[in-house]
């Protein structure tokens, strides 16, 4: 009987009876349902493809092995080492999606309920969703109405002394004006977290977006610029020496260093900003890593394929003065014109942007503002919250979503489909302006 190399997490070497790294392998059956999910298509070529493409699979199936580890292993570094070279920096930690990485976030400034969390008052969901689950108090900053990012004023008229975090949004992939919040948060000892979702790639005043604040939360969801198979984040930091940490926070602080008596490994406390925090599990599967690794590499040309459609939008746009265009490149800004934002001057428009979207609906572009005031929610109204208090504390947001803006496409479209949008958009307004 041959020796076999056992699983390395129990590091016994050769042995006779080894211990399987994978519980249970994928199979060539199960590869070409995985061909199939990723290549649909239907017909009697395709089906002919398909049945050529088994037969080799086969071929292929009789000489290879399978992996020996499906997560956290060569491919996720490979992931992380691209998005490192990509960023410039060498935290990057991939997590199981962006909320995710915000969770590891919040853990290390060691919130506790009581404690206040400034959010913009348009974003997503899970900007918010640990610090309202532990009793946090959000504070719902206002939006720049240009942007409907964060405004800096308004989060400096809301810091108290029990402000601990602050969680700038680069909504759409616009940066967020980052040297009067990171002025503000290293004047009160507050911590920022950038929620940059859509912002992989963007660039502010030099600096790529994830080298700014002291932490930066990626999505490499479904509908992000680029993606790791459906699910995925990336973490960033800036706290000197919490990289290495920040990769233990992600697998429940399992630590090779300092094993105990007689076993392999320990479990120890992820160092915080004042003291150590339990960490928790979001890893991510080799699969994961290497679609992500993959799709990193192309992020520019993504970028720029999204920057030349929202370059004409805007062009166009420019023959109504009544159509607030989405702002493009500039020396100090660059976007990853995630979405295209469109805005539009209620007064000089004869209409707000609820009657355009109407009529954007009725010539078949498909539009939506992608996220509405936080403050709206019922989980947020059901913890104690007054709606209708925190709006008279943001009436930019409360202006723009309801009267000025909506977010186009800008990916994935033809430019007969691109042209027709910027086309149906002029129309719109024109018969806004005319009382059509």
């Amino acid at each position: 009987m041959a020796k076999q190399t056992s699983d390395f997490r129990y590091n016994t070497g050769a042995t006779r009876v080894p211990w399987a790294a994978v519980g249970e392998n994928y199979n060539v059956h199960d590869l070409m349902e995985i061909i199939r999910f990723l290549m649909q298509g239907e017909g009697k070529e395709y089906d002919a493809a398909l049945e050529a493409v088994w037969e080799q699979v086969k071929k292929l199936d009789e000489l290879a092995t399978p992996p020996g580890k499906l997560s956290l292993g060569t491919q996720v570094e490979r992931a992380e080492q691209a998005c490192n070279e990509y960023l410039g920096t060498d935290t990057s930690t991939f997590v199981t999606n962006a909320t995710a990485g915000f969770e590891i976030a919040y853990k290390y400034a060691n919130l506790k309920a009581g404690d206040e969390v400034i959010v913009p008052a348009i974003t997503f969901v899970a900007t918010m969703a640990y610090p309202l689950a532990i009793g946090c108090k959000l504070v719902f900053a206002d939006v720049d109405p240009r942007t409907a990012n964060m405004d800096p004023a308004d989060v400096a008229r809301k810091i108290t002394d029990k402000t601990k975090m602050i969680v700038p949004v680069h909504l759409g992939g616009y940066p967020v004006d980052m040297d009067p919040i990171m002025e503000l948060a290293r004047k009160h000892d507050i911590l920022v977290l950038e929620d940059a979702a859509h912002a992989f790639g963007a660039m502010y005043k030099g600096k790529k977006i994830g080298t700014i604040g002291d932490f930066a939360g990626f999505s490499m969801h479904e509908v992000k610029n680029i993606t790791s198979f459906g699910e995925g984040g990336i973490l960033t930091t800036t706290i000197p020496g919490f990289g290495p940490d920040m990769k233990r926070a992600r697998f429940l602080g399992l630590d090779f260093s300092c094993p105990i008596e007689k076993w392999l490994y320990n479990i120890t406390p992820i160092p915080g900003k004042e003291k150590p925090f339990m960490a928790g599990n979001s890893s991510t599967t080799e699969i994961q890593g290497l679609g992500l690794a993959l799709q990193v590499a192309r992020n520019e040309e993504i970028i720029r394929v999204r920057r030349e459609a929202a370059e004409y939008l805007t062009k166009r746009f420019e023959e109504n003065d009544a159509i607030v265009p989405q702002l493009l490149d500039t020396d100090e800004i660059k976007p990853t014109y995630h979405m295209y934002m469109l805005q539009i001057d209620p007064a000089k428009a004869g209409g707000d942007i609820q009657l355009l979207k109407q009529k954007l609906t009725e010539k078949g572009v498909t539009q939506i503002a992608h996220f509405g005031p936080l403050y709206r929610f019922k989980v947020v109204q059901e913890m104690g919250y007054d709606s209708d208090e925190i709006a008279k504390t943001c009436p930019n947001c409360e202006e723009i979503f309801y009267k000025r803006y909506t977010h186009l496409p800008l990916y994935g479209l033809s430019q007969e489909q691109i042209e027709y949008m910027a086309d149906a958009v002029l129309e719109a307004v024109k018969e806004m302006q005319e009382g059509r």
